[in-house]
């Protein structure tokens, strides 16, 4: 049995503490049966966005005429468009992969471990141990417990990625994030797109204001029924029959469609670790419970990243990792602090949100609501843009920063100035002492905090 200092399980943000490890001269062994770079580099945010830069130049252009412009989408190239993305995915992989070849004191064993007793684990038949063992091993696709589903092939968020020829049409199970991003790629790419959606909103998690926003711009563009349960899925031929139930009127709807896209959420990989063998713990949902230093109930063991199902972004995991390294070895240790974790959903139009809802907040704070149109500013104006916008949500007493949504336009980049604010703790007066550019979107901020108000229970 080979032994390590430190032992990481995962090659996404756990390549930053493998990187932290071995900048401390200790002896690392990093385990992942790959693709090197985890979820985000290989089938999650740097994919999808590759792919979702074109689709929303396409949707841009086919909303021009709004101002006026008369332009039209000639061709798409989609397996252009899919070989870029799949290039700039491997050109990363390459050089991860490079990076690990030269490490000194560096074993990658590529391969799926699981534990088979108190910090060791086997993989490809051999058995290592880690002094130190840090899990960021990531999360996998749910796939729902639908008749007929087992017996056709179907897409995910990962499969999807490996498309060479767009198809004609597709029913999307599921009305999350993902669902929604997708849905908003394969029409802009030509594709007649059908969202079933069993929860009654979509991103469901968001404001409500944001979440009926985005089914209504979302409906222009394709079908969607909210409040429905797939009930069963046939195949015929090349077409896909999906049958659906409408939880509140009963009544039947039936799609058919040359493919489906499973995008009901994410199942974190612990039960392939088998963590249970080396005494870590897992909530019902079988994510990795972990303490406010991201410490298992394990001593020496740490976990981050989608396996603990806190944030499941690369943002999050990037920051958790460097918690987790430094609690690992300083006697003074540092609480995660989620206050100002941010989350962007990359839909047509996008949302960005930090923070608390309001529902949270009123649980635990007296509390002021802004918002503010995209259209109460003048560069709003001038995008003619009429439905979107931003909500602050504020404490009263203190003046702090509780929660900032906004669906609109640039949403991921406003929302920046907010988050910087809330990350230092700052009364949301401090926006209003840096000078915004006027004509520019980015007044937006000021306006929504300008329009604070007692909200009525």
């Amino acid at each position: 049995m080979k032994k390590y200092d430190i032992l990481v399980i995962g090659s996404g943000a756990g390549m930053n503490v493998a990187s932290d490890a071995l900048s401390n001269g200790f002896k690392v062994a990093l385990v992942d049966k790959g693709p090197l770079g985890g979820t985000c580099l290989n089938l999650g945010c740097i994919p999808s966005k590759l792919l979702i830069f074109p689709a929303e130049r396409i949707a841009d252009i086919e909303n021009s005429k709004k101002l006026g412009i008369e332009a039209e989408v000639n061709k798409v190239h989609f397996i252009d468009i899919m070989e870029r993305m799949r290039s700039a995915i491997k050109e990363d992989r390459e050089d991860i992969q490079k990076g690990i070849k030269m490490a000194k004191k560096l074993d990658y064993y590529n391969g799926s471990g699981y534990f088979i007793d108190d910090y060791t684990i086997e993989v490809n038949g051999k058995k290592i141990f880690g002094e130190k063992i840090f899990i960021a091993a990531g999360a996998r696709p749910i796939i729902p417990n639908v008749k007929g589903l087992d017996k056709i092939e179907f897409l995910t968020n990962e499969s999807i990625l490996e498309l060479n020829d767009l198809p004609k049409s597709v029913v999307i199970l599921g009305g999350g994030y993902i669902a929604c991003e997708y849905a908003h790629f394969l029409t802009s790419m030509g594709s007649a797109v059908t969202i079933i959606q069993r929860n009654e909103k979509l991103v469901a998690n968001e404001e409500p204001e944001i979440s009926e926003l985005l089914l209504k711009e979302m409906s222009n563009r394709m079908k969607v029924y909210t409040n429905t349960e797939v009930i069963e899925v046939t195949e015929k031929g090349n077409q896909i029959t999906v049958v659906g139930n409408n939880r509140g009127t009963n009544k039947k709807i039936k799609i058919t469609a040359e493919k489906i896209l499973v995008a009901g959420g994410r199942v974190p990989n612990s039960d392939l670790l088998k963590v249970q063998n080396t005494g870590v713990e897992t909530d019902p949902k079988g994510f990795i419970k972990v303490n406010e230093f991201l410490q298992t109930s394990k001593k020496n063991i740490w976990a981050f990243g989608d396996i603990v199902g806190k944030y499941m972004f690369r943002h999050s995991a990037n920051k958790e990792a460097a918690y987790a390294w430094h609690n690992s070895f300083h006697g003074k240790r540092l609480p995660m602090d989620y206050t100002a974790m941010p989350h962007a959903v990359f839909s047509y139009p996008e949302i960005a949100s930090v923070g608390m809802t309001e529902i949270e907040a009123k649980k635990k704070h007296n509390i002021l609501v802004g918002y503010s149109n995209f259209n109460r500013v003048a560069k709003g104006i001038a995008m003619l843009e009429e439905d979107t916008f931003a909500k602050a949500i504020v404490d009263k007493e203190s003046g702090k920063i509780l929660g900032f949504h906004i669906i609109g336009p640039y949403a991921s980049i406003l929302i920046q100035e907010v988050i910087n604010a809330m990350a230092n703790n700052l009364n949301y007066k401090a926006i209003f002492k840096g000078v915004h550019i006027h004509p520019a979107l980015s007044e937006l901020i000021p306006s929504t905090l300008g329009n604070l108000m007692e909200t009525k229970d």
